[in-house]
């Protein structure tokens, strides 16, 4: 089907399915001390238990927060619900700050790192092994850059409605699922719009290249801060979420079969480096899960996954299988330093207009030629993302970025008036016309307006940084919380302190014994 007949079904639909797309967002920062340097101190008690707590948790360090607000069908909720976790975690957290940029800053060697603990059960262990090994199969360094993921799902009226008009036979989720698999092969065509428009990570604090491979350039004559003069997001090019062992895992998106089964594969195959490291150290300790490719689903580093809540004693992975997609999860967007909670309500439009414009439009299925391309798309545009001159790939051709990126914002509108309507507004138009504007003019960036901002005040990367950071913690800080929201909080911890409690006093297996069966494996543990 068609984008354009999808779109004329919906037009003469009604208008309030539209209103019922539901998102959520995980939001990551360091913690820091006053002077910038990574916090040691433990993730503090008043945040309740990083296993268990449903708002608060730590991901890889002990000291990179993760907030996440509850699925929502209202922008403003989920704005307002991430403005009430910076609050409740400011009045906690004593004179420490959030690091407000995705690229880490003032870190020392690797080891001093610390990575997230989750106390004693199995499952918390399993955590912070896997955490282990991250770090010893890619480096700390690499587990403390941050950034927003944006979960999102379509209601099942309106994909009953396209099911319906469409006159496909298949049960509900499997035609959910494959249009979310569609979803996905879109949205990695063209993604590296996003990385364009909200890439908020062109430097990088010269300690963070400390022993690494480079082709930045300082800032001006600003020897302490590296850039690349048109960059947009350093964070998904090579100095982030990249890896030579994951370069050969050519992961498949054109069902949900060849998905699982590649990534099933890359769980079971061994590799020799990390066989090479060891299973566990010289005194019995584990340093990693498994010494295959990847130890869990999440190593298996993407801009886009599929999602699937998983019931107790289930994987991620098996939870796709059995049941398929639920929603989707993006996970290229940098956190954006000029808006205090990392994410502002401009961006959660572009992002619900860009996703849907993606589910609406054909979605042929993907080969290795077009993979490849999409790699390159990718790399141009983290590096030179803001160059006017800068042409991407597209098909046997080569295509300017600029006109691409215009002619998919004339290609969404539509899109963005069906969610007006559904919304009784225009700022979905509204926010696709500015879109278009910094496409026209990339001084209008974040990445732009962050160097600019440096050059003005003539401020390293650190010293901007941290003047967001202060700015960011006085904004919080100056609207106090309602005592009912405070007390709502302290509950949250309290209660999440009570389950891992729970969860550890009720333990019956060895961690051996509860690796092997987390993997079906009798013989996975040596």
């Amino acid at each position: 089907m068609s984008l354009k007949s999808r779109l004329a079904l919906l037009s003469d639909s009604d208008s309030s399915l539209l209103s019922n797309i539901v998102r959520g967002i995980e939001k990551e920062s360091l913690r820091v001390e006053p002077n910038g340097q990574l916090a040691k101190t433990a993730h503090p008690k008043e945040l309740g238990s990083a296993l268990t707590h449903p708002s608060i948790t730590t991901d890889y360090s002990e000291a990179l927060l993760e907030f996440i607000t509850a699925p929502s069908a209202s922008i403003d909720q989920v704005i307002n619900e991430l403005e009430e976790i910076h609050r409740y975690t400011y009045e906690n957290i004593d004179d420490e700050l959030l690091w407000v940029n995705s690229m880490p800053c003032q870190l020392g060697e690797d080891s001093s790192i610390p990575v997230g603990e989750y106390g004693t059960s199995n499952i918390g262990r399993m955590k912070t092994v896997y955490r282990l090994g991250l770090g010893q199969r890619y480096g700390r360094l690499m587990q403390t850059i941050a950034g927003i993921h944006y979960n999102f799902s379509i209601p099942d009226e309106l994909w009953q409605e396209l099911q319906a008009n469409e006159g496909n036979q298949q049960s509900l989720q499997d035609y959910k699922t494959d249009g979310y698999f569609a979803l996905i092969r879109n949205f990695r065509r063209y993604f590296w719009l996003l990385l364009y428009l909200f890439g908020a990570a062109p430097a990088v604090c010269k300690s963070f290249v400390r022993n690494r491979e480079h082709d930045l350039v300082p800032v001006g004559n600003d020897s302490h801060s590296l850039h690349k003069p048109f960059a947009t997001s350093l964070r998904m090019g090579n100095l982030g979420y990249q890896s030579d062992a994951q370069g050969s895992l050519v992961v498949c998106y054109n069902d949900i079969a060849q998905y699982t089964r590649t990534l099933k594969g890359a769980l079971e195959t061994p590799y020799k480096p990390y066989e090479h490291l060891g299973l566990k150290d010289s005194q019995g300790n584990y340093q990693q899960l498994t010494t295959n490719l990847l130890q869990i689903e999440n190593e298996f580093y993407s801009p886009i996954r599929p999602k699937r809540t998983a019931a107790s004693g289930e994987t991620p992975l098996e939870a796709l299988q059995s049941s398929g997609v639920e929603y989707i999860e993006v996970r290229c967007v940098d956190l954006n330093p000029l808006a205090a909670c990392g994410i502002d309500r401009e961006t959660i439009r572009f992002l619900d207009t860009f996703l849907l414009f993606c589910l609406l439009k054909e979605s042929p299925k993907t080969n290795n030629k077009e993979y490849q391309q999409i790699t390159e798309n990718q790399r141009r545009t983290v590096a030179d993302g803001r160059n006017p001159d800068l042409e991407l790939v597209d098909g046997d051709e080569q295509r300017k970025l600029v006109d691409w990126g215009l002619d998919l914002v004339a290609e969404m509108q539509p899109v963005a008036a069906l969610l007006d309507k559904a919304h009784r507004g225009d700022d979905y138009q509204a926010t696709l016309a500015r879109m278009g504007e910094r496409l026209q003019n990339n001084s209008l960036t974040p990445a732009a307006m962050l160097l600019d901002e440096m050059q003005e005040n003539n401020e390293t990367y650190y010293r901007m940084a941290m003047r967001k950071a202060v700015e960011h913690r006085e904004y919080f800080r100056s609207q106090k919380l309602a005592p009912e929201v405070i007390e709502k909080y302290q509950q949250l911890a309290a209660q999440s302190q009570l389950e891992q409690q729970q969860i550890e006093a009720s333990e019956t297996l060895s961690f051996d014994d509860f690796l092997a069966a987390y993997y079906h494996c009798d013989n996975l543990v040596t």
